[in-house]
């Protein structure tokens, strides 16, 4: 043992013994750091966005085939019908969503008018006799022949949000929001244009989540509180009116909450059999295939109550990742909107995610007996093609959008493709100092970026 200067054996000190609760929670605090630092990473809303909508939509289409066998083989067509179907239309849909995540802002404005009167002749068209045709009481549909049909008031949804956001973008540019006039004209009474082309055939779901994006718009817009709930007031005089001479809406109405089947027009038979759907499925359900509502008990279960199949074969699990998944897009397109500096983007951003969102609300509330059933589909989800294009092309804005963040663009241009790259002749030796000065320039370039 080696000895000190005075000659004496050194002291041998004991360590201190850490304080209670440190060793404990040092652990969790490295791993709460580790997930805040990932969380507040500039492609964090890109990756949710895409990673979430991918997720949903083939979550759906396994859904789809599982809901829709049953209602095909009753109809004399084969098993997978419908998920051909659908399964054609997310390749289209995955095709407008890598065209709209590619993008510039500027084109995306330019599209905004064409959008829309392509969406008002449309819908216009609908009530041409012989062109437009009926679809569960409702007038909103034009057949492409066969049985391929179009639905032109899903598409009234993409344009209200990109006109609607290019309009009030370019206004408050010209600092003209501060006028309650230019606050409300011409956006609207287009969307009230909108509207009504969409009530002439009796859609009163698709005219409430157009209300929802408008007045998600006018928000965003920051429309003083008064002009805010003046808007609301009409809109809600109106929905009543509505309401109230509509025995099926009142029916609907009145279905709430409800357990068990009634006698009379409000028998309320599908929002019944979708809380047995949900209540048979336990925590794990009864497996993928297994449901036993959708063996003619349950109407539309591949469509408007798809959620309430899901919580039978999947249970509260697959259930509460599907929440889980749509919460994380709502997220998403909430911190895009919130950290973009570009006016038309934030407004388009947040027009999208009240889209989304609402309509994901109005659909499971509807399921879970806690709003009537407006036959709205669940975003990316329920089978539609027309409801699943401008959704995926919308999605693919929000992807533009999350890109083009300062930060996620520094991000992305610091990677290197892994195929195609171009090797650089000479030694081993010769070739490391390359490496080592371009590590520093990433280091650099990730710290201008903004990124914690």
């Amino acid at each position: 043992m080696p000895s000190s200067r005075t000659g004496r054996p050194p002291v041998q000190r004991a360590a201190r013994p850490a304080p209670p609760g440190i060793a404990a929670e040092n652990p969790l605090r490295r791993l709460r750091d580790r997930a805040r630092k990932a969380w507040d990473r500039p492609l964090t809303a890109y990756y949710l966005i895409l990673g979430g909508s991918m997720l949903i939509t083939v979550l759906g289409l396994v859904m789809v085939y599982s809901a829709s066998q049953i209602t095909a083989l009753q109809l004399s067509l084969p098993g997978s019908f419908f998920f051909r179907k659908q399964f054609l239309a997310a390749l289209i849909g995955g095709a407008l969503l890598f065209a709209a995540s590619r993008m510039p802002v500027k084109l995306h404005r330019a599209l905004a008018y064409p959008i829309l009167a392509a969406a008002v002749f449309s819908m216009a068209l609908v009530q041409v006799p012989g062109i437009g045709m009926s679809v569960n009481g409702n007038r909103n549909w034009i057949s492409l022949g066969g049985s391929f049909q179009i639905q032109p008031s899903e598409f009234g949804k993409l344009a209200l949000v990109l006109w609607g956001a290019d309009l009030i973008a370019r206004k408050q540019e010209k600092r003209l929001l501060t006028q309650w006039k230019h606050m409300l004209v011409p956006l609207v009474p287009v969307a009230f244009l909108l509207l009504g082309l969409i009530m002439l055939g009796g859609d009163m779901g698709t005219a409430i989540i157009l209300t929802a994006i408008l007045f998600g718009l006018l928000w965003l817009a920051g429309a003083p509180t008064r002009l805010f709930a003046g808007v609301l007031s009409v809109a809600g005089l109106i929905g009543v009116i509505l309401i109230k001479t509509s025995p099926n809406r009142m029916a609907r109405l009145a279905c709430i909450g409800a357990t068990e089947p009634k006698a009379g027009a409000a028998d309320c038979w599908q929002a019944v059999h979708g809380i047995y759907a949900l209540a048979s499925g336990g925590i794990f359900g009864s497996g993928l295939g297994a449901s036993v509502e959708k063996w003619g008990q349950l109407p539309e279960a591949h469509t408007d109550f798809i959620f309430a199949v899901t919580g039978e074969e999947l249970g509260l699990a697959g259930t509460l990742s599907v929440l889980a998944l749509f919460a994380a897009l709502g997220y998403a397109g909430i911190r895009v909107a919130g950290r973009t500096e570009d006016p038309f983007v934030r407004y388009a951003a947040g027009g999208v995610t009240t889209w989304l969102i609402a309509q994901a609300v109005i659909n499971i509330g509807a399921v879970l007996g806690l709003l009537p059933i407006a036959g709205v589909p669940l975003p990316l989800f329920s089978y539609g093609g027309s409801a699943l294009l401008p959704t995926m092309f919308a999605v693919g804005l929000l992807i533009a959008f999350a890109r083009d963040e300062p930060g996620a663009r520094a991000a992305l241009a610091m990677r290197q493709p892994r195929f195609g790259r171009k090797r650089s002749g000479g030694s081993r030796a010769e070739r490391v100092p390359r490496r080592w000065n371009t590590m520093r320039r990433r280091a650099s370039a990730a710290r201008s970026s903004g990124e914690r």
